[in-house]
């Protein structure tokens, strides 16, 4: 496999990834299933990367804020 065609493989999973997540993130907070205080101001987020058959565990811990 080419550096490119790596690339570009790396490149859509990560466009997949951030696409889905911000649906499924702004979707969550729509439906009111952010639990705990009615007017909380923001949503502690964690996103872990792993790769079967690796030893890959990326964790990124992030803070959003809500509406």
């Amino acid at each position: 496999m080419s550096e490119d065609a790596f690339n570009m493989s790396i490149r859509k999973f990560l466009k997949e990834v951030g696409v889905t997540s911000q649906r499924k993130i702004e979707e969550t907070v729509r439906e009111g299933q952010i639990g705990g205080e009615k007017k909380k101001k923001k949503l502690n987020v964690r996103m872990k990367l792993t790769a079967e058959g690796t030893g890959l565990n990326h964790v990124v811990d992030g803070e959003i804020e809500l509406p």
